[in-house]
């Protein structure tokens, strides 16, 4: 039996992948396509989802084949009107080592992390997607478009927006959709613009964008972005606000609504929900996909190690953190503000509410010592000679530490407090408990 059928082969379903390669769970892949997504969409790459590509060994590649955001220059015609920066470049520093949001086509993210997957013994399975999903006690049974049913022991939706998985076992996706906020995504060719600027048409005053041309790192391609107003050329669109500009061609274009939605749960007995099928929002703020990577990364030690209570934890986790998303994209929508701050770089994100987190520290992501985390292991702070099992490592305590600090997987710290205590801690959540003490 699989252990953990994935469904859906976007960033939130090539991460889990990955997430249980390393750690030896069983899986399968299944996508609904005949082969790889195409299009540049969802363009941005958080500081938080650079540190989790790091410990998922593809950090490196994303990094030199993408790019810093280029400056945006605004324009009424042919004329310049503005330029700025979307957010001020920032040094590195041993707790961030990424500190800035990078550019890279979705499309060659997803490559990248299918190249890690195959190097893990991993694929995906095309023309696969689900047309039944039925459960019991012991396990999940899906029905495949091949016509294959595939028994398991959870699964886990990761098929987007319109997930079928959702809409088969009825869960609610609660929120709006915005009818009138439609708008034409294309990958575009053009030699009449620079390829150093993110170029802009709209209204100062308003901040209404009209059509937007950013040029996508390691490709000739732009990225047209335009409000839909009755026209949905991209040529037409363009000529109508910048007539000095010619497509060469048009690659790839789509439409998209702005929704706001989240589905009323993220886990329905074994079956979990995540990425796309579980939240959507507009883009603005470059969240969506980072979002789901994250929501992958939480789940996928979780599914490893099993246990009730803590494969709960996912949906306590990730809702909250969801519904701030939601919030944090409709208002940067609302106000079409060019600039970010810190707030979209998700490195913020904590889960000092949750039941896993347990001291003065708990729930609060540890920057830093990358060295001593990079893996799949529970990393120990401690000045112990005691053995906690195979699925922690000990390392010297932090400077002006007190007690011990465990860190979770993905990297947030997951008890904080006296060593006596972490041994209930390890055993009550499954994770391990002591075999000896230091003579």
């Amino acid at each position: 039996m699989t252990n953990v059928l994935i469904v859906g082969s976007g960033p939130t379903g090539l991460t889990l992948g990955i997430e249980l390669a390393r750690r030896g769970v069983a899986f399968r892949i299944v996508e609904r396509s005949s082969g790889p997504a195409e299009g540049v969409r969802g363009k941005g790459l958080q500081p938080r989802t650079l540190e989790v590509f790091d410990d998922l060994g593809v950090v490196d590649e994303i990094l030199a084949t993408g790019g810093a955001y280029p400056p945006l220059r605004s324009y009424r015609g042919e004329q310049v009107v503005w330029e700025g920066r979307m957010d001020e470049p920032r040094e590195p520093s041993p707790d961030v080592p990424y500190p800035n949001l990078v550019m890279q086509p979705q499309w060659r993210t997803e490559r990248i992390l299918r190249d890690r997957l195959a190097e893990l013994g991993g694929h995906v399975e095309y023309g696969a997607g689900v047309t039944g999903v039925e459960q019991d006690a012991e396990g999940v049974t899906a029905t495949l478009a091949t016509g294959e049913r595939v028994r398991c022991s959870h699964l886990v939706a990761a098929d987007g927006g319109r997930s079928t998985v959702r809409k088969l076992l009825g869960v609610g996706f609660l929120g709006d959709t915005h009818d009138s906020d439609r708008a034409v995504l294309a990958d575009v060719r053009t030699r009449d613009l620079d390829r150093d600027h993110w170029h802009l048409w709209g209204d100062p005053a308003t901040k209404a964008l009209h059509v937007s041309l950013c040029p996508l790192p390691g490709t000739d391609v732009f990225q047209l972005v335009a409000p839909c107003t009755g026209e949905d050329d991209p040529r037409r669109i363009l000529a109508e606000h910048a007539p000095h500009v010619t497509l060469d061609e048009v690659v790839w274009r789509s439409e998209y609504r702005v929704n706001v939605r989240m589905a009323e749960r993220f886990r329905i007995g074994r079956v979990f929900l995540a990425g796309d099928a579980a939240h959507v929002h507009s883009p603005a703020g470059g969240q969506g996909l980072n979002t789901g990577v994250q929501d992958a990364y939480n789940l996928g030690w979780k599914l490893a190690l099993g246990g009730e209570r803590l494969l709960d934890t996912y949906e306590h986790e990730r809702m909250r953190v969801a519904a701030d998303v939601l919030g944090l994209s409709t208002r940067l929508y609302r106000d079409r503000e060019h600039r970010r701050g810190g707030e979209t770089d998700q490195l913020a994100i904590g889960y000092l509410d949750s039941p896993l987190s347990e001291g003065e520290r708990g729930g609060e992501r540890l920057g830093g010592h990358f060295d001593a985390r990079r893996g799949t292991h529970f990393t120990l702070f401690a000045a112990t000679g005691r053995d906690h099992g195979d699925a922690v490592r000990v390392h010297p305590p932090l400077d002006g530490q007190r007690g011990v600090v465990l860190v979770r997987p993905d990297g947030y710290i997951g008890y904080h407090g006296d060593e006596s205590g972490l041994s209930a801690y390890l055993s009550g959540w499954g994770i391990a408990a002591p075999l000896a003490s230091a003579r």
